[in-house]
Formats: C-alpha cells, sequence, structure tokens
C-alpha cells in the first residue's frame, strides 16, 4: 500500500482523478446491463473530508471481499462486462489505494444494481493496511451505487478543500460524458471546445485561441484539427507564437475517454514538430500504470504519425491557399519546417518558394536562389561561409550559408526535387581559382615579399599567395576548409602529447592542403607593404594583416592567433614611434 499510494503515482492530486475514474467506470458498468440507468457523481468536500457519491453498479459483500481487499483486481473484469471493457477509464484496479496520499482512513459504502436484493456493504481501511467489511440496513444506501469518504491525513487537508477538489475535479474530468458536480457546480464542460459549431471559421479561431490561452498560457499563431477517427481521436494542435529550441520536449495534455490522463505527454508527435501544443482526447491509446503517461506500443506509433500527417496537411494547405499566415509562420518556425523537409521530398518541393536561406543575395528561398545561379554553392560551417561570402558575392558566386542546422541537407537535397540543378560545396580551392592571378613579371618582382611573408607565417601553418580581386577595398582573405583545420588541430595535439601520443598523433598526419593568406594586390595598402624592403617590417605587417583577416571571418582565435595579434600590435606601434637621431626618421 506504501508502494502503490506514495510512490507510483507523481502528485497527490491525482488522488482526485482516480475517484472520478471508479465512479465514471461504475456508471459506465452499470449502463452496459440498464441503458436507462441514471449517471451522475457528487463531490463534497468540507471540513477536511470527501464525499464522493456515484449512481454506478455498485458492489455485493462477496465484490468487496474479493476486490477491494485485493491488489490488481478490477470490478471491470466482473462476468459479463468483458465486451464493455473498452470504455473503462481504468484497467488495472488499484487506482482507490492513491487515496491514501491524501487520507489516512477510506470508507466505502457501496450497494450493487446487479443484485437488487443484496443489502448496502460498508469496506473501511486505514493506511497500516487494515481494513474492515460488514453489512448495513437497507436505508444506510437505498439505491444502487457507491459512496466513498475520505478523512484527511494531518497535514494534507488543504488537498480536500472545496477550491482545491472543484479546481481539480474540472482539470481532470471537464471533457467526462456524465453529470459530474462538486456541490451544485457543474464539472463537465461538454461539448470539447475543438467540436463546438460556430458561425464562421473566423470565430472558431477566436474561441480556439481563447481556449488555448486558457490552458496553455499563450496566444496561438493558429489551431490544427487533429481528428483521427480510426484511432479514435478527436482534438486540436496549437502553433506556439514563438520559436522553440528543437531540443526542448513538448508536453501535450491527453484525456483518455474524457478523462485528462497527463499534461506532459512528450511522445505524442514526430520529433519535428516541436512547433506545436496539443490537447486531444482518445480512445484507443493506453495508459502506463500509474496512468500518467502513455504506453510506448504500435498503437501509439500509428496515432503519432497519423497526427504527424495532420500538421504535415496543414502546412501544405496553407502553402497552396494562404501564403501570408503561411510567411508569418516559417519566419518563427522555419526550423520544425525545414527539420520535415529533409526528411520528406513532397514537403521539400512544397516549401521551396518558401523557406528562407541565409545567402550573398540576402535573404531568400532555395528556389529563387537557384533561378538566379547556375551552381548552387554552399559552405557546410557558418565561418567558412563569412571567409568567402563577401569575396564570392563580389565575383558573382552564389553560395547559400549551409551552417545552421538543416540547411547544407537541404541544399544538398534540392536536385532531387528540382531535377537539373547543380549544386557545389564552396571550398577555398574553389575560391581561390575564381580569383584573378598576377602578371608573371609583377610576381617575380615580389618574390622576396612573399617569401619574407610565407616565412613569418609557416610556423601557424599558413600559406601566402597574392591575386587580384574586388572589392578593392578587401587587402586579405584567410582561407581554409575543414581538411585543413583538423590537420592543424592534430599538429597542435601532437606538439602538446607525451611520447606515446605524439607518434600516434604524427602517424594520422595528413596531406590536407594548408591555410591560405590572400593578399589583394588591388588594395593600395597591400601595394604599398608589397614595395617594402626591410624583412622584419615585412614580417610584421603579414602578421597584422593575417590577424585581421581572422577577424573579418569571425573565425575564433587559437593561444597563438591572439599572441600574433599582440606582437604585431605592439610592433607597428614601435615602428610608427622609432625615431633615430639625425636627419628624418624612420617609418
Amino acid at each position: 500500500m506504501d508502494l502503490l499510494s506514495h510512490h507510483l503515482y507523481s502528485s497527490p492530486k491525482v488522488y482526485l482523478r482516480e475517484l472520478l475514474q471508479n465512479a465514471v467506470d461504475a456508471i459506465t458498468a452499470r449502463r452496459a446491463e440498464q441503458p436507462d440507468a441514471p449517471a451522475r457523481v457528487r463531490l463534497f468536500a468540507e471540513g477536511g473530508a470527501l464525499r464522493v457519491e456515484d449512481s454506478g453498479v455498485g458492489l455485493t459483500e462477496s465484490d468487496v471481499h474479493d476486490l477491494l481487499a485485493t491488489i490488481g483486481r478490477s470490478s471491470k473484469r466482473a462476468e459479463g462486462l468483458q465486451e464493455a471493457r473498452s470504455d473503462f477509464l481504468g484497467q488495472f484496479g488499484i487506482g482507490l489505494l492513491a487515496c491514501f496520499v491524501v487520507a489516512e482512513r477510506i470508507r466505502v459504502v457501496s450497494r450493487s444494481a446487479r443484485t437488487p436484493g443484496a443489502p448496502p456493504v460498508e469496506w473501511t481501511a486505514t493506511d497500516d493496511g487494515s481494513y474492515t467489511v460488514r453489512t448495513l440496513p437497507d436505508e444506510a444506501r437505498p439505491e444502487p451505487g457507491t459512496t466513498v469518504h475520505l478523512v484527511a491525513r494531518p497535514g494534507a487537508a488543504e488537498w480536500l478543500s472545496h477550491a482545491r477538489v472543484l479546481t481539480l475535479a474540472r482539470d481532470f474530468g471537464s471533457l467526462l460524458p456524465y453529470d459530474v458536480r462538486v456541490g451544485d457546480e457543474a464539472v463537465t464542460d461538454l461539448p470539447a471546445p475543438w467540436d463546438r459549431a460556430h458561425p464562421s471559421p473566423a470565430t472558431r479561431r477566436v474561441a480556439l485561441a481563447r481556449h488555448c490561452h486558457e490552458l496553455f498560457g499563450f496566444t496561438p499563431l493558429d489551431a490544427i484539427e487533429l481528428n483521427v477517427p480510426l484511432a479514435g481521436v478527436r482534438g486540436v494542435a496549437y502553433v506556439l507564437p514563438s520559436a522553440v529550441s528543437p531540443a526542448q520536449r513538448a508536453s501535450h495534455r491527453v484525456h483518455l475517454k474524457g478523462m485528462l490522463l497527463t499534461e506532459r505527454a512528450e511522445q505524442l508527435l514526430p520529433d519535428w514538430a516541436f512547433f506545436v501544443r496539443c490537447v486531444l482526447d482518445t480512445d484507443s491509446l493506453r495508459p502506463t500504470a500509474s496512468r500518467e503517461s502513455l504506453y510506448e506500443d504500435e498503437t501509439l506509433a500509428a496515432v503519432r504519425e497519423a497526427l504527424g500527417e495532420r500538421i504535415r496537411s496543414w502546412l501544405t494547405g496553407l502553402a497552396a491557399g494562404d501564403p501570408e499566415r503561411l510567411a508569418a509562420f516559417l519566419s518563427v518556425h522555419h526550423l520544425g519546417v525545414k527539420s520535415l523537409a529533409r526528411h520528406d521530398k513532397e514537403m521539400l518541393r512544397t516549401m521551396l518558394p518558401w523557406l528562407p536561406f541565409e545567402t550573398t543575395d540576402g535573404r531568400l528561398s532555395l528556389e529563387e536562389f537557384a533561378q538566379r545561379h547556375p551552381v548552387v554553392h554552399f559552405t557546410r560551417t557558418v565561418e567558412e561561409y563569412r571567409q568567402v561570402a563577401p569575396i564570392a558575392s563580389a565575383q558573382g558566386i552564389g553560395v547559400v550559408n549551409g551552417g545552421y542546422t538543416y540547411d547544407s541537407e537541404l541544399v544538398e537535397a534540392l536536385p532531387s526535387v528540382r531535377p537539373g540543378t547543380a549544386v557545389a560545396e564552396l571550398d577555398a580551392d574553389t575560391v581561390t581559382a575564381h580569383l584573378d592571378t598576377l602578371d608573371p613579371d609583377e610576381e617575380l618582382a615580389l618574390a622576396g615579399f612573399l617569401s619574407a611573408a610565407r616565412a613569418k607565417l609557416d610556423s601557424l601553418g599558413c600559406d601566402v599567395v597574392l591575386r587580384a580581386f574586388h572589392p578593392v577595398s578587401v587587402p586579405a582573405l584567410h582561407l581554409d576548409d575543414r581538411s585543413s583545420r583538423h590537420e592543424q588541430a592534430r599538429a597542435e595535439a601532437e606538439e602538446r602529447a607525451d611520447d606515446l601520443w605524439a607518434g600516434i598523433l604524427g602517424s594520422l598526419r595528413g596531406s590536407a592542403p594548408r591555410a591560405r593568406l590572400v593578399l589583394n594586390h588591388l588594395n593600395p595598402l597591400i601595394r604599398r607593404i608589397g614595395s617594402l624592403g626591410d624583412p622584419e617590417l615585412i614580417g610584421t605587417a603579414t602578421e597584422s594583416l593575417y590577424g585581421q583577416a581572422l577577424l573579418m571571418a569571425q573565425r575564433p582565435l587559437r593561444p597563438a592567433d591572439s599572441a600574433l595579434l599582440n606582437r604585431a600590435f605592439l610592433g607597428l606601434l614601435e615602428w610608427a614611434t622609432h625615431t633615430e637621431s639625425g636627419e628624418g626618421g624612420r617609418r
């Protein structure tokens, strides 16, 4: 009893759900045999005690001994009711013991509707595991049904107060099919918000938005109908008005045959549908033993797929008939749609004119970008894009930033939904190939300068090349790719490692191309530096250009890079302020 009442459930509030569930199931059982039987549940809370009355099937003394005193058995298994079992909320026969979370004593008075001559019977149990059973005179319970009396345990009286009982009853039982009241106040509120008739689609949207705000605390961008008759599911998905992380687990409200099962159903929708919050009612999904989550089985997998298809259809419908609402949605939740599109070619084809990407032509859809450029170049990281975007744009090369979540995957999938589209990853070699080479005589005249510059950056694993490119205002461009960065990281690790690891890392040495600092011969500053004759000053200037190129590319700086920047800055200050005695000065 301690295990079931204190450790099976996550919160004391579930005791009221279990009481409501037992009452509703008792009514369902009675109506299976007597369709015209009354269907009412009444709750009365006062002075640290709670009384719950139902007009259900009731129990005989034999039923009490057989069912209430034996864990895991249930009156729902009684002979003749197996065919009605799918109509019951409970499936485990242990719910009454949840009341011991808030009560130290449970008293049940019941009269059977199946055995008209049977007298009322009383079952009284305490939280030490003991119980008594006795029959009562007819006037103790004139009509068939059951009454449960709870007496609060010390410190738990607030859970049995009228206000708390009313709040919990409405939260758990607002969609129950029978007349449920706390005192004189109604609990049920039928039909469900998604089943109510409205004079127009606009008024329906307003009503559902109000329901979402009351339930989840936000006003949705839109509401998506979730009607899957074959799976016994009815409900609505509300689209979040602000972006959320795909890694954030979405929590949905699930009702089982009208009774709230959980507010934290996480596995109800596909992972890509993290931009909606659902509330629905189902009669097909299986609860776990605590009835606070859903049992993962083939039925849940089928429902998850069906609900995902409803959300997918909603997106397709917006693309076809309501581009303004689609644009508003994508401005917030494009990440979720991209996640779906990378696995669904039809969705990618539908969303191509709408999904935004960062490109050298501005923020465009892939469809518009592909119409402008014969080859869709892309980078796999944001850092690579920042390195090449200004130069590539000036050279007429269209580049898509594929460094954001899912973007490179979608660009690579573009030919599968847009035949004839050429897609290529842009690397340092491609960019360098598009830059103009120098006249051989000019490059020969600068051989000494290039030799001094290369010697200065050799220890950093970076080569120096001269090219002519636009914009002229960019003096230098730092280019590398993932393979050269990996080789650089390996070399640094080898330097810091002991002999054993240094040998292992040395065996992994690759033949990847080195990073390169591309100097722009069209830039006036580069021309002046190229005319210097002092190798030391050339080296300091080269280090400064290298550091500035890293900063322009927004690349993370290694300790060696930071030291270089500091050294170059101090060196330039020294050259700028140094003077010699005699005529003139050194600049």
